[in-house]
């Protein structure tokens, strides 16, 4: 069971649920709300999360990318704690349970009323579950030609934030997207950090990460634009999100709505390490922080929107 729970990356699950989390709660924010909707929301995007590490656990170990070269934890199929075998059955029941999963939020999220949202959802679900496993597995696997950025951005970010949301109002909020950007763009840091920590030891594997393609200078770059460009993003939508709500209420500010500056602290704290840093072992630990810190962030803003929720709920029924 420890080499299982080692394979799923745990550490990784809380970055995965972030845009769910701020779309559902943006969703109580406009007077919408579906349990159901949450909890097979977020389990299938955790089967994603899982199914993405088993597939790049059997992919690279399989690959020879899992050696004595890479920096980070050993894997479990580089260690021989799981087989290749184990792991491709373990891979294909995490897809069916994700893919059940994806099916019942699709169900209770439309429920036969919307058959083209529920055939698009359907088919984004089989297109995500098709991109987790063909990052590291397979001839040609898109993880080795330098596009996982684009997979994280489009669907922890845009699809998780976005997608969640429009579940429950069946239309697109477009001031949505800021944070739904900026969760994308924070969860692609991850990788990145992921991708300067074994630039060397993918190097030698022939896996052409972006950070392969440009170096590690020019890598340390790009995590700086991805993080600043996320809070800069972030505090965007808590201005208009704000703005939007002293227009209805002349006079007042909505000082509940930026709570979740809070998390920019562990998150400048890190650019400045990162900085720093000239020893890929080190950003190891970095990842960890990071993830952790977008979960914060995800989790203060949706507080956030639940303490204007009050403050809406006060001021038009006179709460005393």
């Amino acid at each position: 069971m420890k080499h299982w729970i080692d394979a799923a990356r745990v550490r990784t699950l809380p970055l995965s649920i972030s845009g769910i989390l701020v779309g559902s709660f943006y969703a109580m924010s406009q007077g919408i709300f579906n349990w159901k909707i949450v909890i097979f929301a977020l389990s299938t995007t955790l089967g994603l999360q899982i199914l993405s590490n088993f597939a790049n656990d059997y992919g690279d170990g399989m690959k020879g990318t899992d050696n004595e070269d890479r920096v980070g934890p050993m894997r479990s199929i580089q260690s021989g704690a799981i087989t290749p075998g184990a792991m491709r059955f373990a891979i294909f029941i995490t897809s069916f349970l994700t893919l059940v999963s994806a099916m019942l939020l699709i169900y209770f999220s439309f429920k036969g009323k919307y058959l083209y949202y529920s055939v698009l959802f359907f088919v984004l679900g089989i297109l995500a579950i098709a991109s987790a496993v063909r990052y590291t597995v397979g001839k040609n696997p898109y993880g080795y030609r330098g596009y996982g950025d684009v997979f994280v951005f489009i669907f922890f970010g845009i699809v998780s934030t976005i997608g969640v949301n429009f579940m429950f109002s069946k239309e697109l909020d477009w001031l949505l997207f800021l944070p739904a950007t900026a969760i994308g763009l924070l969860s692609v840091g991850v990788l990145n950090l992921n991708n300067m920590r074994d630039e060397e030891s993918d190097k030698k594997s022939n896996k052409n990460t972006i950070v392969v393609k440009n170096g590690g200078a020019w890598a340390k770059k790009y995590h700086f634009i991805l993080i600043v460009s996320a809070m800069v993003l972030m505090l965007a939508f808590a201005l208009i999100f704000d703005f939007s709500y002293r227009d209805q209420n002349p006079g007042s500010f909505n000082f509940d709505i930026y709570f979740f500056l809070l998390a920019y602290f562990p998150i400048i704290a890190h650019l400045k390490r990162v900085a720093k840093n000239n020893e890929p072992k080190l950003l190891d630990p970095e990842l960890k922080k990071l993830a952790l810190s977008t979960f914060l962030l995800s989790i203060l803003l949706s507080l956030s929107l639940i303490y204007f929720i009050s403050d809406f709920i006060i001021y038009y029924t006179n709460w005393p």
